[in-house]
Formats: C-alpha cells, sequence, structure tokens
C-alpha cells in the first residue's frame, strides 16, 4: 500500500521541523553545559541529544502515520539508525563550519603602542608616574598613558584592578600566594601581583581569589 501524495509531504515537512528542533535544541544545551569541555566531549553530546531528541519523535510520528493508514509501524529500533545516520551528518557538517569558520578576537588598541612586530601575550599593566609599564611575553614595553586609559585600551581582553598600581589578564592567573596575610596572584610568567584590600572582594567574587 502505498501512502497518498499529500501525507508523505506532510510527514516529510514533519521530519523537517523535528530535525531543525532537535538540531537548535542539543546546539543550544551543548553550548550552554558544555562551552569549556573538550571537542570530544562536546561532540559526543550532540550526536547523543540529536539521537534522544530526534529518533523518538520521528518513529511517533512514522506510528501515527502507520497507524492512520492501517499498516504495521517499524519498531523505534528501525527507526533509530535513521536518527544516528542524521546525527552524523550534522555533526561533519558543523565540524566543517568551525574549521572553514575561526574566530578571530578583535585587536586590543593598545598594541597599536607596542612596536609593530609585537604578536605576543600581555600578562599585566603597572602604572609609574604618568607612565605604564606593559609586561608582555616579549619584555616590558613602557608607554605613556593613564592608567585608567591603558586598561580601556585592553579591550576586549579580560583582566581586573589588583591593586591601585595593578592590572593583569584574567588568563595569565594560574595561582594565589599569601605571605604574613597578604594575597598575591601569580602568573605565568613567574610575576607576583599584590592584592590591596579594595579590590580583593571582586576578585574573590569572580573566582580569581
Amino acid at each position: 500500500m502505498t501512502l497518498p501524495f499529500s501525507q508523505r509531504m506532510v510527514f516529510w515537512t514533519g521530519v523537517m521541523l523535528l530535525a531543525l528542533a532537535a538540531t537548535w535544541s542539543a546546539g543550544k544545551l551543548v553550548r550552554e553545559r558544555l562551552n569549556r569541555s573538550g571537542l570530544l566531549v562536546r561532540d559526543f553530546a550532540f550526536v547523543l541529544l540529536i539521537l534522544t531528541l530526534f529518533a523518538p519523535s520521528l518513529w511517533f510520528l512514522t506510528w501515527i502515520l502507520f497507524t492512520l493508514n492501517g499498516l504495521m509501524a517499524p519498531g523505534i529500533l528501525k527507526v533509530a539508525p535513521y536518527g544516528l545516520l542524521f546525527a552524523t551528518g550534522l555533526l561533519l557538517v558543523r565540524q566543517r563550519e568551525e574549521t572553514a569558520a575561526p574566530v578571530f578576537e578583535p585587536r586590543p588598541r593598545l598594541f597599536n603602542r607596542l612596536p609593530a612586530t609585537f604578536e605576543g601575550q600581555v600578562y599585566r599593566l603597572t602604572v609609574r608616574d604618568h607612565y605604564v609599564d606593559v609586561v608582555t611575553s616579549d619584555g616590558t614595553f613602557t608607554i605613556r598613558s593613564r592608567f585608567t586609559d591603558a586598561i580601556a585600551e585592553m579591550e576586549p581582553v579580560q583582566g581586573h584592578c589588583t591593586h591601585r598600581s595593578h592590572w593583569v589578564v584574567d588568563s595569565a592567573i594560574v595561582g594565589v600566594e599569601k605571605e604574613k596575610g597578604k594575597s598575591f596572584l601569580h602568573l605565568s610568567n613567574g610575576d607576583q601581583v599584590p592584592v590591596s584590600r579594595k579590590y580583593k572582594q571582586q576578585l574573590v567574587d569572580d573566582g580569581l581569589l
């Protein structure tokens, strides 16, 4: 028995809507819950979510269509491979898009004050009178600037003031040390930066101290 054309159109329209809903939901959950996990973990979770969301829905839609036409509906185990095939295809497309379209973060405006050949990493800023020392992986560069202006020009790099004279890049923080009741942030380049009472609570609230 062949299904009427109108029912086949409704069926495939429903399949497409289910696929879009499952893809959107799976992608959203992976981005929100596993954004810090490795690529392999995210890919496995993406496929598992697609199977969990898409396969049962596809089977239910198939069951309704076959039952209305007096046909024996296939079991869910016969429908599941189609869900797996669909999830695998989506995963390949997803990986290709991530590889083909890398995300480039805007270059901080402060880099325009550094040597044109600079391609390193900034660890911290330290103010000295009317000058700011920019401590980087390529050495320390001194620029004439107000401290607040130098910090503003580091956007979009995330960082925190730890002291009235010090600002550090969050990603450069590798540990915390205490000495005689005072706290210091240990940076990846080996520097220790003092934390004053004024900025300590903010660092604690943001999980850096």
